[in-house]
């Protein structure tokens, strides 16, 4: 069987909802990339305007420069310097190439996101959990501070679709699969990693999503599953990712605070395309009309 092309598109700044609808339209199968990319666009974008991450210490590399004039930091959408270049990063058992990173000049890297779409099959889903669990083991055993989230994309086939059955994610009454359920309980026990000391096989962060693929839902997250409380719930994804990276790498690390530090973007130039989006988004941007000078000179 050849190899599947690499989808060598560069890195787009789009919405949950717009990298869901590419994720369940899908018509590749599980060939090429096409269909997970935009989902790694999505984190790698939401992760500087929302984390307050600067784009160039990202891979793939956003569509974003950054600047410092005055003190302030400055946020300016530029599709032209965005690519689809994944970063490899140096594990304790081998390299790994890692769907979205966040790496510091002088620190390594601080922030790791792997995402893994299943359209279907998910009868068989707990059987990739060795997977899992040995990326995980394998970067934090190199690099224990790491910050490192799991981002599960599931395509919500609904039962009157015909799928079969093994395929439905969405039984009649909205009844979650028993697959998916299992599933769920499983992968929980790998979350909440809240310390550099704590082992090496869970994640600091992960998160459980249906793409719903009936209109006029389409690309939406499935409400009800997994619930609000849950570990894996989409909502405490990112914030539980900024919360670890503070806690290791400003308030634990003071003399690298000036490298580490998270940046609050300026709100005073904003291009009409930009703003656009902005207004979009499922998520506030990280910005302030005047901002606090910032001491953290440009690298």
């Amino acid at each position: 069987m050849p190899r599947p092309t690499p989808d060598r598109r560069p890195c787009r700044w789009i919405g949950l909802q717009e990298a869901l609808i590419a994720f369940v339209e899908n018509t590749a199968g599980h060939q090429g990339s096409g269909h997970i990319k935009p989902l790694h666009w999505y984190v790698a974008c939401r992760l500087v305007v929302e984390g307050g991450f600067r784009p160039e210490d990202i891979r793939p590399h956003p569509p974003f420069r950054s600047h410092q004039r005055g003190g302030r930091w400055h946020l300016v959408y530029d599709p032209a310097v965005a690519d689809s270049v994944e970063q490899t990063v140096l594990g304790g058992l081998k390299t790994k190439g890692v769907d979205v990173v966040v790496a510091k000049d002088r620190v390594g890297p601080v922030v790791a996101v792997s995402l893994k779409g299943t359209l279907g099959a998910f009868r068989n889903l707990t059987n990739r959990m060795e997977e899992a669990v040995g990326d995980c083991t394998n970067l934090h055993i190199a690099y224990p501070a790491l910050v490192y989230g799991f981002l599960q994309v599931l395509r919500g086939n609904r039962e009157e679709s015909g799928c079969p059955r093994n395929d439905i994610a969405i039984f009649a009454g909205n009844r979650v699969s028993d697959s998916i359920l299992r599933y769920h309980d499983v992968i929980a026990r790998l979350a909440g990693r809240n310390d550099l000391r704590d082992v090496t096989t869970r994640y600091e962060a992960i998160a459980l999503v249906i793409a719903d693929t009936a209109a006029p839902n389409m690309g939406q997250t499935f409400g009800g599953f997994p619930t609000a409380d849950s570990c894996l719930a989409m909502h405490s994804f990112f914030p539980q990712i900024y919360d670890q990276y503070d806690l290791r790498f400003v308030y634990a690390a003071p003399p690298l605070k000036r490298v580490t530090r998270r940046v609050v973007w300026s709100l005073d130039q904003i291009s009409p395309d930009a703003m656009d989006i902005l207004q979009s988004l499922d998520y506030l941007p990280r910005v302030a009309v005047d901002p606090e000078p910032d001491d953290q000179s440009e690298s």
